[in-house]
């Protein structure tokens, strides 16, 4: 009983210490708070305002597009006979034709293997001598018949005056009537014969020449001048000639003329017309733009993955050969362009101040909205060639831009029109170029080095007056 009357002041002593800590902890943390607040009081945070020169310059709308580098023009140089790869043919420098080897109309480029239709080429000039014996012999045979057909009309004719009688009995008279028929039906029969003789002349002399040509197709030539970019067989390959030949070279006829075939959206294919000014890069020399020109718009679109796009080809010249088949090409579709106008950034026109940062003197004009159905322009520019604040191109709008005046700014009220993106194309009165108009806030406390209690609330700094 007396040990636990001992224990309670014990705990009661201990339990008011606690509390005291608590409190000591509350009144100092309190205390850090209110110091830090008075602080950052007495040091505001100051605002600055990031700001952009006016230029001026020119700018362009356009339609960005993935393409590839075609040759103008590319034959496709096949086997129309079977058979195998013996060799391959000359350059101009003596070279073996191959990548890259540049060829003249007639070169040859390989040989197939020619000693079946040599067989096939000699047997059908020996029909023709068959043939050609054959009417011959026909061509005697119809003398003959026709000699044998005068002789029986000459006897027919005697017979036909004598009649039948005691001089020429009935039979007789019969049989010289019957030789008479029969000599003028082989005579019939013998021409036939010429005419059966000289179709067959003519159907050898049509297989020799096919064997001919056949011969002929075992020497692969160049049917254009141009430059070999494919070879797509080797030396003992065969070739095999079915319904469609087998392709062994693809040659560009000319690579100082290119193209470029570019997909371009359905949204977007009503903006092109040929004749259409275009730009492009590729890979291979970035850094470099190559210019161009719409050249064909072809109709037949295609679809994948439900969209819809046309394919578009660019002419360029590449006189100095630089570009090289199939490199991709970024395109550049140009829909219009201003020259020797000011433009500022599009952050400049999206930038809005607020109440307390506005010149007192212009706060009550700066309320009312600016552009068209009360909308800022100022956009990002829509892809394709849409205006600042989404607008067709050529339109214009109203909007503001804020230029600083001492610790506020004023309003700058500016037409827009084109927009690509990045820039907008700006008019207005007290607009010239070197102002510099405000893009955004940029913030930075004095002390920097300020402690702050991380158990103490953080009291937000004011902004401006």
């Amino acid at each position: 009983m007396s040990q636990t009357r001992c224990e309670a002041p014990f705990k009661n002593h201990r339990g008011r210490k606690a509390l005291k800590i608590i409190i000591t902890l509350i009144v100092l943390g309190f205390v850090a708070s209110a110091s830090a607040w008075y602080f950052q009081r007495e040091n505001p945070e100051t605002v600055s305002f990031r700001s952009a020169e006016v230029t001026r310059g020119e700018l362009a709308v356009s339609i960005s597009a993935t393409g590839t580098v075609e040759p103008e023009e590319v034959v496709d140089v096949g086997a129309q006979v079977a058979g195998q790869i013996l060799s391959f043919g000359k350059d101009a420098d003596g070279k073996t034709v191959d990548y890259g080897s540049i060829v003249e109309n007639g070169t040859i480029l390989a040989l197939i293997d020619d000693s079946l239709y040599t067989a096939e080429a000699a047997q059908s000039e020996a029909q023709i001598q068959s043939a050609k014996a054959t009417l011959q012999r026909a061509t005697a045979d119809l003398e003959q018949m026709k000699a044998k057909l005068h002789q029986a009309e000459r006897d027919w004719q005697r017979a036909q005056k004598l009649g039948p009688s005691e001089a020429l009995a009935q039979a007789s008279y019969d049989a010289y009537r019957s030789a008479y028929e029969t000599a003028k039906a082989n005579v019939a029969v013998g021409e036939a014969s010429i005419l059966q003789a000289k179709a067959g002349v003519a159907q050898s002399e049509a297989v020799f020449r096919r064997t001919q040509r056949n011969l002929g197709y075992c020497t692969i030539k160049s049917p254009v001048k141009g430059i070999i970019i494919d070879r797509r067989v080797n030396i003992g390959q065969t070739v095999v000639a079915s319904l469609n030949a087998p392709s062994l070279f693809l040659i560009a006829k000319d690579l100082k003329r290119m193209q470029v075939w570019v997909a371009v959206n359905e949204a977007d294919i009503g903006k092109i017309r040929p004749g259409q000014a275009v730009s492009f890069t590729v890979d291979a020399f970035p850094g470099e733009t190559f210019r161009g020109e719409v050249g064909k718009i072809r109709l037949n679109a295609s679809m994948t993955q439900n969209v819809v796009t046309y394919t578009v080809e660019i002419v360029t010249d590449n006189s100095n050969g630089r570009l090289l088949p199939y490199l991709t090409a970024n395109v550049r579709f140009e829909l219009d362009r201003r020259s020797d106008v000011l433009l500022v950034p599009n952050s400049a026109l999206r930038w809005k101040p607020s109440t307390d940062q506005i010149s007192p003197e212009f706060r009550e004009t700066a309320q009312k909205p600016a552009g068209k159905d009360g909308k800022p322009g100022g956009g990002a520019g829509r892809r394709g060639g849409a205006g600042p604040g989404g607008s067709p191109v050529g339109s214009v709008n109203q909007g503001t831009l804020w230029t600083t005046d001492g610790s506020y700014v004023r309003p700058i009220r500016v037409r827009v029109g084109l927009s690509d993106g990045a820039q907008t194309e700006v008019a207005g009165e007290g607009l010239k170029e070197a102002i510099k108009v405000v893009t955004g806030l940029q913030s930075k406390t004095e002390n920097a080095t300020a402690a702050t209690n991380p158990f103490a609330p953080k009291f937000p700094g004011r902004k401006g007056r």
